[in-house]
């Protein structure tokens, strides 16, 4: 199994544990795939949901500029309900999780077609 592998079935338990939903495992693969060699970064590869820069990165990097979203408090709302549902315990949540729920919040995994 390559590291790529193993870290996509590491964020499919984190949303069964989590979030209580079978993962897609299509769009959880496209969503990885999408981060590139950034899920590989300790750093990179995870979301801090109490750093308010970190929120605004995830909201203009994917949520505007990769699925299209027009700039909203909706979609602040989105990001601050995907890191609560995370669990306030998980200070680093990953990347490619948060970013496939979005996805699947806004209804907007045709972006990964």
């Amino acid at each position: 199994m390559s590291k790529r592998d193993e870290l996509i079935e590491k964020y499919a338990a984190d949303i069964k544990d989590k979030f209580g939903e079978t993962p897609n495992m299509d769009l959880l693969t496209k969503v990885t795939i999408g981060l590139g060699p950034s899920i590989y970064n300790m750093d990179a590869s995870k979301v801090s949901g109490s750093d308010d820069k970190e929120l605004q990165t995830v909201k203009n990097n994917f949520l505007i500029k990769k699925l299209g979203l027009k700039d909203s408090p909706q979609l602040m709302d989105a990001i601050k309900s995907v890191t609560d549902k995370y669990g306030s315990s998980v200070k680093s949540k990953h990347r490619a999780v948060v970013y496939y729920m979005l996805a699947k919040h806004f209804k907007k995994e045709s972006v990964y077609k």
